[in-house]
């Protein structure tokens, strides 16, 4: 029961923190996702280099991720222009080369694990730039690119949806098992049900949302839905992926910053897999509109 206590009480201050910090303004939303991904980052790297044979240099790895994150958000923003990601580059061939001058057992294992710091967790979080400042056209000049906070709210919201359902419909019905061999809880029931409520939940959202997107973007309530059906397939294979990585690494939570729940990876790893597809998602229904 105590527990429990603590797993509401934190997931309510963690739903308020995010929501009001998206909803603020783009200040708080880069402030927050960008310390965020530092955090995630270099729990990554902690717990890859639990593995006595493995080290991945966290702090110069954390470094370049975060400066993707703002280098996303600059180029998003047009402010900067593609120079920008002159020092990421910079940084990530020092990564491969220091290696060089090490002398240690599993370089190669180094190398996966310092690419994959970048390409699993730093890139999700820079894209999340990609769905927050969307590029309106003028008439004359270069389009201006305006702070959308819904897409990415949204994205949350369903992953959230997907969540709760799979929870409930699961511990009511829930029989064919989802993933036996990765995580044992989840069934098919499960995510069927956490499926149907974010659809649901979406047309919700549909029926406002004019009033807070950019135009000609996510115009019906059959884009609205569709979105919702990406974000729970892939937040469910984010949330399976994050499970197979604790496995291999032999470990229970990524971390235990937040009580009841884990660390940054286990409150993210649907997150990590979600942003990309949306992105797609979202660029695919933009160049067939």
């Amino acid at each position: 029961m105590k527990n429990f206590i603590v797993r509401a009480i934190t997931s309510i201050l963690f739903v308020i923190v995010v929501v009001g910090c998206i909803l603020w303004d783009a200040t708080t939303f880069d402030l927050l996702f960008g310390i965020i991904t530092a955090m995630t980052i270099w729990e990554f790297c902690t717990i890859v280099n639990r593995n006595a044979d493995l080290q991945v240099n966290r702090f110069i790895t954390t470094v370049a991720g975060t400066y993707l994150f703002y280098a996303v958000m600059a180029f998003n923003l047009n402010t900067c222009g593609s120079e920008i990601f002159i020092p990421y580059l910079i940084s990530i061939v020092y990564l491969m080369v220091s290696e060089l001058y090490f002398d240690r057992k599993n370089s190669i294992y180094n190398w996966a694990f310092t690419m994959m710091a970048q390409l699993y967790v730093a890139l999700p979080f820079a894209l999340l730039n990609t769905l927050s400042f969307i590029a309106v056209p003028q008439q004359f000049g270069t389009p201006n690119a305006v702070y959308t906070p819904l897409l990415v709210l949204s994205m949350f919201i369903f992953l959230w949806c997907s969540d709760a359902g799979a929870y409930c419909v699961g511990s009511l019905i829930g029989k064919h098992k989802l993933f036996p061999r990765i995580s044992p809880a989840k069934s098919w029931e499960g995510s069927i049900g956490g499926g149907v409520l974010a659809i649901i939940v979406s047309q919700i959202i549909a029926h406002f949302a004019d009033q807070f997107m950019a135009p000609g973007i996510m115009t019906s309530p059959l884009s609205w839905a569709g979105l919702a059906v990406v974000v729970v397939i892939f937040g469910t294979w984010g949330d399976l992926v994050e499970s197979l990585l604790k496995r291999k690494l032999g470990i229970k939570d990524s971390g235990h910053i937040l009580p009841g729940h884990g660390g940054m990876l286990d409150r993210f790893d649907s997150t990590i897999l979600a942003t990309p597809a949306v992105v797609v998602y979202i660029h695919t229904l933009l160049s067939f509109s």
